[in-house]
């Protein structure tokens, strides 16, 4: 169905055993897998914005009045993939599906100027091909410990009560359970005592078009002494990251690709930083690339059996925006 690019992930192992820091950047399905040593990724055009590496200082501001135009599929077009997604549900083949669309946008900002003026934990500008603003990380390793904080359930951070809202909906917290079950079985395959330190954390995210919360947990564990300094053969073995995929992985996969209808690409991937020691990484989300000198904006969310179509479509929407403000 895909093949996973195997010389690349021990061309890591090599690196990181030899404590050499590195950016990596691994598309969904792992087909494409760039590797830039630290003096490289200047020349190469990249721009990062990580808590721990900053190629940008850009303090400027941005004098200008923000146009920002989304054109969303109709309801109609979104319940094809919808159905296809509830059927399988219904079928057993899966029982959390991350149903994600691409939805072309207007803006007078470029790129460039949209990675330099967001406000987000993870940012890349890619080359003028995409740039991502992402809350979510994926693992760090730090000192022999590997992290994950798998960000499951959002809110219009205006609804009355919004927080404790999010918490108690019923197909929220369903989904953020079945989210912490798969990262925690996940974590297992590469680290031993598993377990998860902080359940149901609401974070607050700022945007130009509204304010939202986000609900994450943080599970960790200890690295197994076979994948000790070995940040390839984790990330081979973890990926793709199951908070943007699904559970069980390689069926749900299939369900993704025949329900979407285009490639992801690098969307939902994940990049990250070695830094010789330790490891941070983050979920390519909140994604914008440019196709044909068309901009689009690629968003969704977790389906599973108690998903409502109207809500479904109202997240999808919900997360376009620029944390610009």
């Amino acid at each position: 169905m895909f093949s996973v690019n195997h010389q690349k992930f021990m061309e890591m192992d090599e690196l990181s055993l030899q404590k050499t820091p590195f950016f990596f950047i691994i598309d969904f399905l792992s087909e494409k897998v760039e590797i830039y040593l630290e003096n490289e990724i200047e020349k190469s055009g990249l721009l990062i914005d990580f808590q721990s590496i900053s190629t940008s200082n850009n303090k400027e501001e941005l004098h200008k009045e923000i146009i920002w135009k989304s054109y969303p599929e109709s309801l109609e077009s979104f319940k094809n993939g919808f159905d296809e997604v509830q059927k399988n549900i219904r079928l057993g083949n899966s029982y959390l599906v991350n149903y994600t669309r691409k939805t072309k946008i207007e803006t007078n900002l470029s790129l460039k100027e949209i990675f330099l003026h967001s406000d987000a934990k993870y940012k890349v500008f890619y080359k003028d091909f995409f740039v991502f603003f992402s809350p979510e990380t994926f693992v760090k390793i730090i000192n022999g410990k590997i992290y994950t904080y798998p960000m499951k359930g959002t809110i219009d951070a205006a609804v009355e009560n919004a927080k404790e809202v999010l918490k108690n909906d019923k197909k929220e917290k369903a989904e953020h359970y079945t989210v912490v079950d798969l990262l925690r079985n996940d974590l297992s395959m590469v680290a031993d005592d598993v377990k998860v330190d902080q359940f149901q954390h609401i974070d607050l995210i700022r945007t130009q078009q509204k304010d939202l919360y986000a609900m994450s947990s943080e599970i960790t564990g200890n690295l197994k002494p076979e994948f000790s300094g070995k940040v390839g053969s984790i990330m081979k073995k973890l990926l793709p990251a199951g908070s943007i995929l699904g559970a069980p992985k390689p069926k749900t996969l299939e369900i993704i690709q025949k329900a979407e209808g285009y490639k992801r690409g690098y969307y939902t991937g994940v990049c990250g930083w070695f830094d010789g020691e330790n490891v941070d990484s983050c979920v390519m989300i909140r994604f914008i690339e440019k196709e044909n000198g068309t901009l689009y904006f690629k968003s969704g969310g977790g389906i599973t059996h108690m998903s409502k179509l109207e809500d479904e479509y109202q997240e999808m929407k919900n997360k376009i925006y620029v944390p610009i403000y």
